[in-house]
């Protein structure tokens, strides 16, 4: 059990300074901090594919399938805002 709470404390430690970080960021230079977020985002997905298949109890393979989309919609919704963002660039 304390593997459990220790998961879910870094979960909320997590979600908690990556809000306040990204808030503060600048419109301006979101998009492309988002461009360099797709790869640690595509690693983080390699890690929850790899800690969800290392474990054998319901909980950390439930716990790896969330960080498994959660991981999948950061990395599609960036790539979605960076072609948008170059979309922008080209000549009309």
């Amino acid at each position: 059990m304390d593997t459990a709470f220790l998961l879910i404390f870094l979960l909320m430690l997590a979600s908690f300074l990556g809000f306040e970080l990204i808030a503060k960021v600048p419109s301006t230079l979101h998009t492309p901090l988002m461009s360099g977020a797709n790869a640690v985002s595509g690693i983080t997905l390699l890690g929850a594919m790899m800690a969800s298949g290392m474990e054998s109890t319901f909980f950390a393979k439930s716990l790896g399938l969330l960080a498994v989309i959660f991981a999948t919609i950061n990395i599609v919704g960036g790539y979605l805002v960076t072609h948008r963002m170059l979309g922008m660039f080209k000549k009309k």
